[in-house]
């Protein structure tokens, strides 16, 4: 396990708000190990985060109070992707250099591995979450997705509908799974009985659903990477509505809805994290304090909204005053 000194920089306040006032926002970053490739973040509910250190192959932990993290190796020709906190405390991880789902846990540090099947060689994994029931399902961009009981240590793996791409993967507060497909351009909603899964067509084609976040209300909040297009599928009405991010060529990757169901969205070509109200239907922006940070994901807690810069190394946050 290494231990880092971190620095903790406040980086700006700023907020623009299209005409409606809200609460100002505070940016503070984290350095973190310098070539760790940061990728995904997840806070937990002891105050922590953590991190897929993807390009160390190791997975981080950071602690914003006192400013150290600490690498977690996860085994040999480690690349982890996604993280998240189970119901049980621990840090489920995907794990795409060894192609297996990993758990660490949050008080030892032990990391235990889940292999993919055999067969099921090179998936690609991506992201995770767990459903209502303590099953985790998960990503593989290389066309498939899947299934871990963790009492049982049971894993299923089923193909994707064509193909390639399956990415971000979201569960509502009614225990719905969704995932995007950003090469195949869908949102994939799978029945948790059978693993089948029903293909729902985006507005727009080719837009490359690449991120998905549920809402309190069971609304799957979906970022369209080609497009530039923010997406809403209303689960229970069946219905889409689309919003094209500001700017000349947005890119948005990933979103994250926080608890007054406010949606988070990281936009690469304005190297900025927007918030998007869906009352009044305005984006604001945040620029990020680093050229080209490169944010891949978005999570968080009550009042605060988490990232990593992967390209400067940094783990970020946006918290209300």
């Amino acid at each position: 396990m290494i231990r880092l000194a971190i620095v903790v920089t406040t980086v700006f306040v700023m907020l623009i708000a299209g005409g409606t006032a809200h609460a100002r926002m505070v940016m503070q970053t984290f350095a973190v190990l310098a070539g760790a490739g940061a990728h995904d973040v997840y806070p937990a509910p002891d105050g922590t985060v953590w991190f897929t250190a993807q390009s160390a192959g190791k997975l981080g932990r950071l602690d914003p109070r006192t400013g150290k993290s600490d690498l977690i190796a996860l085994g040999p020709g480690s690349a982890p992707h996604g993280v998240i906190v189970g119901p049980d405390g621990a840090a489920w991880v995907t794990e795409g250099g060894q192609n297996a789902i990993a758990q660490a846990d949050s008080a030892t540090r032990a990391a235990k591995l889940f292999p993919l099947p055999k067969e099921r060689r090179n998936a690609n994994l991506n992201t995770a979450t767990f459903d209502r029931q303590g099953v985790l399902w998960f990503t593989g961009q290389n066309g498939v997705y899947g299934r871990l009981d963790p009492k049982s240590g049971t894993m299923s793996v089923f193909d994707a509908p064509r193909g390639t791409g399956p990415y971000g993967i979201a569960t509502t507060p009614d225990g719905q799974v969704f995932f995007a497909s950003l090469a195949g351009s869908y949102l994939g909603q799978i029945d948790p009985e059978t693993g089948a899964v029903t293909v729902l067509e985006p507005p727009v084609p080719r837009q490359g659903a690449r991120r998905v976040w549920s809402d309190s209300h069971g609304a799957l909040w979906i970022t369209g990477w080609n497009s530039g297009d923010l997406f809403r599928y209303d689960s229970k009405a069946k219905n889409w509505a689309r919003w094209h991010l500001p700017g000349d060529s947005p890119q948005p990757y990933a979103v994250y809805v926080d608890e007054n169901d406010a949606v988070w969205i990281s936009d690469w070509g304005a190297n900025a994290i927007l918030r998007f109200d869906p009352k009044t239907e305005k984006f604001e922006s945040f620029p990020l304090p680093d050229y080209y940070a490169s944010v891949r994901q978005l999570a968080g807690r009550k009042g605060e909204v988490w990232g990593a810069e992967s390209r400067a190394d940094k783990l970020f946050v946006l918290k209300s005053e």
